[in-house]
């Protein structure tokens, strides 16, 4: 049989007057048995955990201010703990005239806890805000998958039947605290999620190839069982399901011009998480987004070019409230734009990949430069823009900072066992904020309540060294 078994570990202080006390381990470990030449049975292990300490969401006015550094904190015990064990299986079976069965399941098992403090003394000026949010469940999932090739009026045609099955059982809470201590409960319960799910996918090329159809249909059940620990009346049961169909169409008139015209439909679901079905019982469980595109794709031998337009229609926008670390439904939202992508090939080892991104914010763009298996080399060189966007729906004037980051790594190859890793983080230094909020806080008991920006501070520039171990023939 084939096996590996890996690790990951990872030690970081950071830039912050409060060290960030990052570590980091990861396991993974497989082993396949090939049964047969048709035949495979798989059993893979992934163990994880995860301590770090955090600077938080800060006041920018008192940073613009100098009375806060950029780097600084207000409560020093912001930052969370992670465990992660996951235990899988898997078995694959192919047929000579081209038919693959897939079937895999896993049994999970994860503890979170999260400690923020986002208004600091808003509420409670003797002991502050903090709050610890709490997350542990144990899951079990199971998937199959059938592929079918066949011939359909003389083409080749390609059937996918599936279906998928997740349940949770979730233990999921919101406290006060006084440094990492539970003070009180805000909220407390017992989640049992379950979904369960069924798919069919018929893809055939028609036309000599030049025009290929795909559709689907995808049907999700949801079943929510919630047992509140604080109040009674707000447990129950409760279910959903949504229906997904999906629908493209690519047709090139000839295969010797280089066009391609898209036609794309498809749709997707979220669900509201565990703490959102608990604190807001009367919300929807399951939101939906139709999406729909019209796009063209180009070819010249090393280079291509894509354009499309798109619709986003969402019967709910899942949004994040930083005032408990959650998540819920806001209302129905429509996004639509166009974008553009293209890339050149140098040689048959650069390429230069440029995508933009519409959302909100309202610009966003990524480009990038890589070089890959040249002398032993590896390497890129990635840039991403975020314009400044608003903050608040009634005054234009209150922004989010945007940012402009250019990264650089590479990796060459030393021995067949062993390679070389260097990279270069935020290469030009900028100074620059990730998540940004607008929300009342008070920074200091006795302080007045300031409405005001929050942001989390960026890396500035860093350097990373390090070593590839691989061991075995592969």
């Amino acid at each position: 049989g084939d096996s590996f078994l890996a690790y990951e570990g990872s030690r970081n202080d950071g830039p912050f007057l409060n060290p960030a006390r990052f570590k980091r381990d990861n396991v993974t470990a497989n082993y396949t048995w090939k049964m047969d030449e048709s035949q495979a049975v798989g059993f893979k292990l992934n163990l994880g955990r995860n301590d770090f300490c955090s600077s938080g969401q800060i006041p920018l006015d008192e940073v613009a201010a100098g009375r806060l550094d950029r780097f600084g904190f207000v409560d020093p015990d912001d930052g969370g703990r992670v465990r992660t064990g996951i235990l899988g299986a898997y078995y694959k079976k192919e047929w000579k005239e081209g038919d693959i069965l897939k079937v895999d399941g896993f049994l999970g098992r994860s503890l979170f806890d999260l400690y923020s403090n986002f208004t600091f003394f808003l509420n409670d000026q003797t002991h502050g805000d903090g709050i610890q949010q709490h997350d542990s469940r144990l899951q079990e999932g199971a998937n199959a998958q059938y592929l079918h090739p066949f011939n359909l009026l003389g083409q080749r045609a390609l059937f996918v039947a599936g279906s998928n099955f997740h349940d949770n059982q979730i233990n999921v809470g919101l406290y006060p605290r006084i440094q990492r201590d539970p003070t009180g409960v805000t909220t407390r319960a017992n989640a049992h999620v379950t979904n369960t799910a069924g798919y069919l996918q018929q893809g055939v090329d028609l036309w000599q190839g030049r025009l290929h159809l795909d559709g689907g249909w995808r049907y999700d059940f949801f079943r929510f069982d919630v047992e509140d620990k604080i109040d009674p009346l707000l447990s129950g049961t409760q279910e959903a399901s949504r229906l997904q169909p999906k629908a493209n169409l690519a047709f090139t008139p000839s295969h010797r011009i280089p066009f391609t015209l898209h036609l794309n439909y498809g749709r997707g679901i979220s669900s509201q998480d565990a703490r959102g079905v608990v604190e807001r019982p009367s919300a929807p469980r399951i939101a939906t987004t139709d999406f729909y595109q019209i796009g063209t794709s180009h070819n010249w031998r090393r280079f291509s070019f894509s354009t499309d337009m798109f619709l986003i229609d969402r019967s709910n926008e899942q949004v994040y409230v930083p005032d408990d670390g959650g998540f819920e439904f806001k209302g129905p939202s429509r996004a639509y734009g166009f974008e553009a992508k293209s890339s050149v090939q140098f040689t048959r080892y650069r390429t230069l990949p440029r995508i933009y991104v519409d959302s909100a914010p309202h610009a966003a763009s990524n480009a990038g430069l890589t070089l890959a298996g040249w002398r032993g080399f590896t390497g890129s060189l990635r840039f991403r823009y975020i314009g400044n966007y608003r903050l608040d729906g009634l005054d234009p004037t209150i922004r989010a900072s945007g940012l402009t980051i250019l990264d650089f790594s590479t990796a060459k190859q030393i021995r067949r066992w062993v390679d070389f890793n260097f990279s270069v983080d935020n290469f030009g230094n900028k100074t620059y904020y990730e998540t940004q909020n607008y929300f009342p806080s008070r920074l200091r008991p006795g302080d007045p309540v300031i409405t005001r920006i929050h942001g989390t501070p960026g890396y500035p520039i860093g350097f990373t060294v390090g070593l590839t171990f691989r061991s075995g023939e592969k």
